[in-house]
């Protein structure tokens, strides 16, 4: 890490933490030159794949922005939106560094679902490409089977 102060490379690590909820690392650092002291956040980069080929860092916010298109009318707070982006950023780093745009829809769907069904259904419709009416009932079928699952 470079010094602030005086620009000198080298650096050692006096302190490190975890934060949030262990997903970044905070580091305490002295400058080797100068003495100064100063605070480093290192995060770990969740690399998505898109279907182009190239490669973006994962984006809480175009998470966020997808699933407020289906929440569009409904009564779903930016808190809960933001907190599905979360649940969904913690899955996916689970699965390793790098994901495909693919496993970023999927993960999003089960969240989805228990937040807002309709949302679900309408996310559901793009991401799954429903075709026609009958796409929409199987779907909703789908749903209350679980439904009926879980009252059990």
């Amino acid at each position: 890490m470079i010094c602030p102060v005086c620009r000198q490379d080298t650096s050692k690590v006096v302190d490190s933490r975890n934060v949030d909820r262990g997903t970044c690392i905070r580091r305490r650092r002295q400058c080797t030159g100068c003495g100064y002291r100063f605070t480093t956040m290192e995060k770990a980069v969740l690399l998505v794949q898109k279907r182009n080929g190239m490669e973006e860092p994962f984006s809480q916010e175009k998470v966020i922005r997808g699933v407020r298109r289906a929440c569009q009318g409904r009564e779903v707070g930016e808190d809960a939106l933001k907190k599905l982006a979360q649940e969904v950023e913690q899955h996916l780093s689970q699965k390793g560094s790098q994901i495909t745009a693919q496993q970023i829809g999927l993960a999003i769907l089960e969240p989805l679902r228990e937040l807002d069904e309709v949302a679900y259904l309408r996310f559901a419709s793009v991401y799954r490409s429903f075709e026609s009416a009958d796409d929409f009932l199987a779907e909703i079928r789908q749903l209350r089977r679980s439904e009926r699952r879980l009252d059990d």
